[in-house]
């Protein structure tokens, strides 16, 4: 399948993905306000299936917020101007289009912008416990054990889901008329220059912007709890961003390709951007570190921060994993672990949670996932 845009190799979570921030705190500041920060955080980001946004957005902000990405929230004042720097693509693509997005999937946008979702999306308050590259941490703003970050997931909600549904259909007619055959129907596709693969291409880039103004809104909101709990503002409790990295998105990027340089369409579904030191497309603060790289784990674990290889833009086209992988599909996870059993054991290790249903807990407890140590391990040059 030379030269075709595939659904399946992006997903239709469009532009998932993962956000840090930093703070200055540190375990024993949050320790004695936990459950008042873990309410607030709660009560500001609304979360679960069909959950609607406290952020308000006309048809015409959406529109905007399509095309300019982070430029929009920064515009509306959800972000600071150091998130979009810190940002892969500087929180906006610049081929979307509006117009390739449907109205339907619009309709399903607009009133969740700035909520979390559902399955394995979280927002996470974690403390630094381990520093492997004190000079790629102090980079990134991490200086000593202890101190807090705040972990986001999430992606292009509704909106991002319709573009793909709509996009499968238009590649099917696509096919049937280039004769292209393929096993699954996910892995429809269309000709990368094709009418259907550049509007997909546009579409999905509108889906992409959303996401990252999603996770910026979200960002506006835990810095709004942050500073309503320690009754400090967001700068001065040095909420910056870390980095924001994408893992269900396909870009056109220049790489090796038997020795020559190249124009591809790189596919990340699932996976991670991961440039090395000196490349052009990653910010100026981590030109000599490489691009951070945010790795989550499963719930009642812990999640690492790599930087991106050289080896690695050889090997494997810049690419690594973006989290554990399951180990457990969700219907097993749902038959052999009892939702009361994993909120037990989270409490027995210090951890507070909030959640839409305590039911859905089942399918994203530890013991569905990979070690996430392993799979870093394995990721390590």
């Amino acid at each position: 399948l030379a030269n075709t845009h595939i659904i399946g190799g992006v997903g239709f979570d469009i532009n998932c993905g993962v956000r840090l921030i930093r703070t200055n705190l540190f375990e024993k500041d949050v320790a004695p306000v936990k459950e008042q920060l873990t309410q607030a955080l709660f009560d500001y980001i609304p979360v679960g299936v069909g959950s609607r946004g406290a952020i308000p957005m006309s048809a015409a902000d959406l529109v905007d917020c399509l095309e300019m990405g982070m430029d929009w929230t920064l515009r509306e004042g959800y972000s600071w101007a150091e998130d979009k720097e810190h940002c892969e693509e500087y929180g906006r693509m610049l081929q979307a289009d509006a117009t390739k997005v449907s109205t339907r999937a619009k309709k399903r946008g607009l009133p969740q912008l700035g909520t979390l979702g559902a399955g394995n999306h979280y927002g996470e308050v974690q403390v630094v416990d381990e520093i492997y590259d004190k000079h790629a941490a102090s980079k990134m703003g991490i200086g000593e054990l202890g101190q807090i970050v705040v972990m986001i997931h999430c992606g292009s909600r509704g909106l991002g889901h319709q573009v793909a549904t709509d996009a499968l259909v238009e590649m099917e007619k696509a096919m049937a008329r280039d004769g292209i055959v393929v096993n699954d129907r996910q892995l429809a596709c269309a000709r990368i220059y094709s009418n259907e693969g550049q509007d997909y291409l546009k579409g999905m880039a509108a889906a992409a912007n959303f996401a990252w103004v999603n996770r910026s809104c979200m960002t506006f909101c835990v810095r709004q709890a942050f500073a309503n709990t320690f009754n400090m503002q967001p700068d001065d409790l040095d909420m910056q961003m870390i980095y924001d990295t994408s893992h269900n998105v396909a870009k056109m990027e220049e790489h090796l390709l038997d020795g020559r340089p190249t124009q591809l369409c790189v596919h990340r579904k699932g996976a991670t951007r991961a440039f090395p030191p000196h490349h052009p497309l990653i910010p100026v603060d981590y030109q000599l570190t490489g691009q951070p790289v945010l790795i989550g784990g499963s719930m009642g674990t812990c999640s690492y921060v790599l930087t991106g290889t050289d080896r690695g833009m050889v090997e494997a086209y810049g690419t690594t994993c973006h989290g554990a992988g399951r180990a457990l599909s969700r219907s097993k996870s749902r038959q052999k672990i009892p939702w009361s059993e994993v909120i037990e054991n989270l409490k027995k290790k210090g951890i507070s949670i909030r959640l839409a249903s305590p039911k859905l807990i089942m399918e994203e407890a530890p013991e569905s996932y990979k070690d996430v140590t392993d799979v870093v391990n394995t990721c390590d040059t």
